[in-house]
Formats: structure tokens, sequence, C-alpha cells
């Protein structure tokens, strides 16, 4: 059994930066890609951003140049460094990953952006 752990959320000023991380916990599996999807109050979840096994990584363009997806494979980890943040990027962000070709997501963390 896979279970995501995300941490790192909260609430920072408009052109702030914040950190999350999402570890996935348990054995014997390999990762395919990771993930961090976004869910704005009334608004359907979207994607933020992905990375692959390797360097490939793909952005909303809401985000580019602001947003770094990265992962540590030794721990299991992906984190997203969010850099200039702006009110719009309010939201809760959740993590998924692959593994096969099972998905599993975290519970989510709350990012509020505001002054």
């Amino acid at each position: 059994q896979v279970h995501l752990v995300e941490s790192g959320g909260g609430l920072v000023q408009p052109g702030g930066s914040l950190r999350l991380s999402c570890a996935a916990s348990g054995s014997g599996f390999s990762i395919n890609s990771m993930a961090w999807y976004r869910q704005a109050p009334d608004k359907q979840r979207e994607l933020v951003a992905v990375i692959g096994r390797g360097v490939s990584t793909n952005y909303a363009d809401s985000v580019k140049g602001r947003f770094t997806i990265s992962r540590d494979n030794n721990k299991n980890t992906v984190y997203l460094q969010m850099n200039s943040l702006k009110p719009e990027d309010t939201a809760v962000y959740y993590c998924r990953v692959v593994i096969g070709i099972d998905a599993y997501w975290g519970q989510g963390t709350q990012v509020t952006v505001s002054s």
C-alpha cells in the first residue's frame, strides 16, 4: 500500500514563496510520473506541474517561470517550489504519483496567498 504525505502549505503574502513536499511511503515500488494539482473553491482540479522519471517537466502556463517541480527518487519525494505567489494561486494543492498503472493522491495541503 502506498501512502502519500504532503507538507509545506500555509499562508503567505503576495510575492512570497512556499515549498511543498510530498513523500510516498511504502516499499517495493518504482514511481513513474509525479505531479502537483490544485483546486480552488468552485473550480475544477487542474494540473500545475508534472515530472517524469528523468528530468522532463511540464507546467501550466499560469505558473511557468514561477514554480519549479523536482523529485528525489531516493526519498520517493516530489517538491514544488513556488515563488512570486499571487492571490490566484490560492487553492488546495494535491500531489499525484503513478506507480505502474495505478495513480495515488495525497490528502491535499492548503496554500493561501493574501495580504
